[in-house]
């Protein structure tokens, strides 16, 4: 049945007034959000003896309940996940990733990511090229065998396969550092600072993609000085928050002193719009909104009552309620059922293995170089090897750009 978007009502009038609570966003993103946790804890529980970090047992839940499993039955797909309701759970779900990052630069101690620097962004560029050299190589064979593919440019095409076998995930590597008590250790600060470089560059690489691919139809795009463009503004954005927000966060922190007995709520008010003010200057900048709420939590002191207050009040409903949307919303979108025949499950585990390869020798043999111990290097090039977030943009844009 096609849907009306701006038909869409927010509330039902109740089911004696003759209406269907599921054909109306808020009941159904209720019953979504019930959905999802009740899946994604109950296997949670069930891969805690196999040591797998909560995010695993939500992605494979996002995939049971979207068109894989669950969702083969088309009147469960229509009624519990129909296509009209996605961008909502997908909005919420971004809500709590966007403050999932900043509660991740909150406990992130910029000393020690500057004690880690050189080595990080050695072991990044070694991370990123390799496999990115291997991407092109991909393309060279996807062009041969894929359908369709010829008719792409080649230069877009290069840069789009490389920017997606090269990247690390940044928001998923940092749920896996934080469960497994990781992320203040020096394997995990080095980790984290390594991926931030690599985003950085993965951001401005896929603006360069999405500048040559243009419309899609073959006809020019904007100028590849738009990927220049993005990464001046980044920079210049990161030292606006450093130079003028961090002392002004600095002044905050030492306001909420421990012998106050409550924060003022002000304070907190005012953080909280900082995270949403933050990710929307990195979006229209066109990074994704998540680098400008990690940059804001970079900002804030980690000493003092404050930083430990705004953990403590929004931590628990993140992790907890809304960033499970996220990971859920990302299985919901993948249908394993599409991959048919010798050929294609050929190809996925050539792209599986060749990105996985890449990214994880890349980083083991930079890390011995920096002598770092092999078991340490090999956890970092295992790390360093997270997909996610960003690879499903790359897909999406690409698939957009045809």
């Amino acid at each position: 049945m096609a849907v009306n978007i701006t038909a869409i009502k927010t509330s039902s009038d109740g089911i004696w007034q003759g209406d269907n609570p599921l054909h109306y966003a808020f009941p159904l993103l209720i019953i979504q959000t019930t959905l999802i946790l009740l899946v994604s804890r109950s296997l949670a529980f069930g891969l805690k003896p196999l040591r797998q970090p909560k995010v695993i047992a939500e992605i494979i839940g996002g995939i049971i309940l979207g068109p894989s499993v669950l969702g083969r039955n088309q009147t469960f797909l229509h009624n519990v996940f129909p296509k009209w309701s996605m961008p909502i759970l997908e909005s919420v779900a971004s809500i709590g990733l966007l403050f999932f990052l900043f509660l991740v630069g909150l406990e992130l101690d910029l000393n020690s990511i500057r004690k880690s620097g050189r080595r990080a962004l050695s072991i990044a560029a070694a991370g990123i090229s390799v496999p990115f050299i291997s991407g092109i190589g991909i393309a060279f064979v996807l062009r041969k065998t894929v359908d369709g593919v010829d008719k792409v440019g080649y230069g877009q095409f290069l840069v789009f396969m490389g920017v997606a076998l090269s990247i690390t995930a940044f928001p998923v590597l940092a749920r896996i550092l934080a469960e497994l008590k990781l992320l203040t250790t020096q394997v995990g600060e080095t980790a984290m600072a390594a991926a931030a470089f690599n985003d950085v560059v993965a951001w401005v690489l896929l603006a360069l993609a999405v500048a040559l691919a243009g419309d899609g139809n073959g006809s020019g795009g904007k100028s590849p000085l738009v990927s220049i463009w993005v990464l001046l503004s980044g920079v210049a954005f990161v030292i606006f928050m450093m130079v003028v927000i961090r002392p002004a966060m600095v002044w905050v922190s030492k306001r909420c002193s421990p012998d106050r007995e409550t924060v003022d709520e002000a304070y907190i008010c005012l953080t909280l719009a900082g995270v949403m003010v933050s990710g929307f200057v990195t979006d229209f900048i066109g990074i994704h909104s998540i680098f400008g709420a990690f940059v804001f939590g970079l900002t804030i002191p980690k000493e003092g009552e404050f930083a430990g207050r705004l953990i403590e009040r929004i931590e628990d409903f993140v992790s907890g309620l809304l960033l499970p949307l996220y990971f859920a919303s990302s299985g919901l979108k993948t249908d394993v059922a599409k991959i048919q025949g010798a050929e294609s499950w050929g190809l996925l585990v050539l792209v599986i293995f060749t990105a996985c390869a890449g990214k994880i020798l890349g980083t083991f043999v930079v890390a011995l170089m920096h002598k770092i111990p092999p078991r340490e290097s090999l956890a970092l090039g295992l790390l360093m090897n997270t997909k996610g977030l960003v690879e499903l943009i790359v897909l999406n844009i690409g698939k957009e750009k045809k």
